[in-house]
């Protein structure tokens, strides 16, 4: 039973699984839709009640009816790199491929209907908040009289995309920024916006989840109150050179059956959980990405998180391994 991998050709997370699952013994096809097709084929049969599918990468054929798993990592758009893009071609390409996955009866991680939902930042913020997570005020608008009457009451914010590229992904990305006192909120008519009470953090969590399996990291936050907001106002993490080094940390129950709540509701069997702590321990929720990277926490803290990925995709224990991280324990 094989092991499908939809992902880029250079992607640092999904070989740091990949590495695991060689090593088990584990026949692995990792692929790119976006090479679909020509360096990717495909071939589908329904005859006589029965489906038979195949997928041939680099001249190895694997059957579909022997995926024991599929992990959606990050995939390219289908027929992306084809001699002859064209929308056309990619829905083509994305009708099949994925419609012939649904015909198996391989495990998702994450099947890709939960996933297109997971992405929407409202819902998160709606599910985190029924699964008893701790989550800033917020709004999302285009009215500028409503965003200046929130200001009101939440004077000091930050503002995010609602939907927007993390760094190393296609298109732009725009980190959370800072409101500058005295903003006006007269642009908040071209197009949605994202406002939040901005927690007053004293670290960064990054709490990755896979399966069942909890894996938290700390990074103490750059000191921010008392200070001016700064030429960009950039309070995001990921942009910051000031942040860090990445620390494993317990995960407090309360926020252990929040996310294991959150990840049931949503269907998800992977989630990369992203909260701001404050100086009473408090973690909040800022968002929850369904294909979060977590090859720089393994990396930095030796949490052994693509390993428990792959053991997931396998379905199966893995072996010996050998010396962990151990995870802390956690909280009551």
């Amino acid at each position: 039973m094989t092991v499908l991998i939809l992902t880029s050709e250079q992607d640092v997370t999904a070989d740091l699984a990949v590495v695991e699952l060689n090593t088990a013994g584990i026949p692995v096809l990792r692929l790119d839709p976006a090479e679909l097709p020509g360096g990717v084929g495909l071939s589908g049969e329904f005859a006589h009640g029965a489906f038979q599918g195949h997928l041939s990468v680099g001249g190895r054929v694997v059957s579909m009816g022997g995926l024991r798993s599929v992990w959606v990592r990050r995939p390219g758009s289908p027929a992306a790199r084809a001699q002859a893009a064209s929308p056309w071609l990619t829905e083509e390409s994305s009708q099949s491929l994925y419609g012939m996955l649904r015909c198996t009866d391989a495990r998702w991680m994450n099947h890709p209907d939960a996933a297109r939902q997971a992405r929407h930042k409202p819902w998160q913020l709606w599910l985190a908040r029924a699964s008893g997570l701790p989550v800033p005020a917020t709004l999302i608008t285009t009215f500028p009289r409503v965003a200046r009457e929130f200001a009101e009451r939440y004077p000091d914010l930050v503002v995010k995309p609602v939907s927007g590229a993390h760094p190393g992904a296609d298109g732009l990305a725009v980190p959370t920024t800072r409101v500058r006192p005295g903003e006006d909120y007269r642009d908040v008519a071209h197009g949605p916006t994202l406002l939040q009470r901005r927690v007053r953090k004293v670290a960064d969590i990054r709490l990755t989840c896979v399966g069942d399996r909890l894996f938290a990291a700390r990074a103490v936050s750059a000191p921010q109150d008392g200070q001016p907001v700064g030429d960009d106002g950039v309070v995001d993490v990921r942009f910051s050179p000031d942040a860090g080094p990445w620390r494993p940390v317990p995960v407090p129950r309360r926020v252990a059956d929040g996310v294991h709540a959150y990840l049931t509701r949503a269907q998800l069997a992977y989630g990369a959980f992203d909260f701001a702590e404050d100086a009473d321990g408090i973690w909040w929720f800022l968002e929850c990405n369904q294909s979060g990277q977590f090859g720089f926490v393994e990396i930095e803290t030796g949490q052994r998180i693509g390993r428990a990925v792959a053991a997931w995709l396998a379905g199966e224990p893995l072996g010996p391994a050998g010396d962990p991280a151990p995870e802390p324990p956690a909280q009551r």
